[in-house]
């Protein structure tokens, strides 16, 4: 299937993108009008693009339906303040009700439920709730295009950081499992990022990784080890060698049922080695697949 943006309407495009290009955090944006009066809005085109200066961009697009746009947007190009609050499961609920589009001048904290809390650098409040909350000054605000469903990207810059220590683990850092953020999908569907969902994935070493290009060729031509598996087996220094002292009942197990098969007994190591993977011990699959 090809789309070209040109030849459809900017609203099926929209839920093309929003669906492709997902999960993508939330930003819960506070601000303030002219005249004092607070607004509460979700935005999930947002993130951080910088920590030095701290930099943020969400974007308050103009309305696909009729082009209009958000208070937000116009409450900071009046004041060049913004609060951003991340969103946690627990505030799901009360978040989708903030996007409600009430007219201006409603309060949407007290719609939604939530507890303002002054902040100390910039005018529009923040929310208690959040876990992390980011007083923020506007930069720059660049229109990206003058029609229904063009971005306005806001460029802010973080002047102070709200942390609950609650979601901090015991070296000080954020946990992803207790901070429990969530994100947009597209359409009505958020995702959560905690639990199962969250996963780790050790960074490439300093030194280079040997790529899969160098695996052994009956591993890289595997039918048993996936993309994922082989991608961990080429982020070593170098191939390992066998060691003497690994201990794997299984593995002689398998050595000693198969031995007269070597096509089953490779068969066989290789499901091994991707069970000992997809549980983040490459180091002893490397030690099952050498013994090929």
């Amino acid at each position: 299937m090809q789309v070209n943006p040109t030849e459809i309407k900017t609203s099926e495009l929209h839920a093309y993108l929003l669906g492709a290009i997902a999960p993508r955090p939330i930003c819960f944006a506070s601000t303030m009008d002219r005249d004092g009066r607070p607004n509460l809005s979700p935005f999930s085109f947002f993130n951080v693009f910088g920590s030095n200066p701290p930099t943020l961009i969400f974007s308050p697009s103009r309305r696909v339906r009729d082009n209009t746009t958000k208070h937000t947007l116009e409450n900071v190009s009046a004041t060049r303040e913004v609060v951003i609050n991340v969103v946690s499961y627990s505030m799901v609920q009360q978040i989708s009700l903030a996007s409600c589009e009430y007219p201006a001048g409603v309060n949407e904290f007290e719609k939604a439920g939530f507890t303002a809390l002054p902040s100390e650098k910039v005018k529009p409040f923040r929310v208690k709730e959040s876990p992390v909350q980011l007083e923020c000054v506007v930069k720059e605000i660049i229109a990206t295009g003058q029609g229904g469903g063009a971005g306005n990207l806001v460029i802010c810059e973080v002047v102070m950081l709200h942390i609950d220590e609650s979601i901090l683990d015991s070296n000080g850092k954020i946990d992803p499992h207790k901070i429990d953020l969530v994100a947009r999908m597209g359409g009505d569907y958020y995702c959560r990022a905690s639990g199962n969902a969250v996963f780790e994935v050790p960074k490439p070493n300093t030194s280079l990784g040997i790529g899969v290009d160098a695996l052994p060729l009956a591993i890289r031509n595997s039918h048993i080890l996936s993309g994922n598996n082989l991608g961990q087996l080429g982020n070593v220094n170098s191939i390992p060698f066998i060691d003497p002292s690994y201990q794997d009942d299984h593995l002689k197990n398998i050595i000693q049922y198969y031995s007269i098969t070597p096509a089953e007994m490779e068969q066989e190591l290789h499901y091994h080695a991707k069970k000992l993977l997809d549980e983040g011990k490459v180091d002893a699959a490397w030690q099952v697949l050498l013994s090929i």
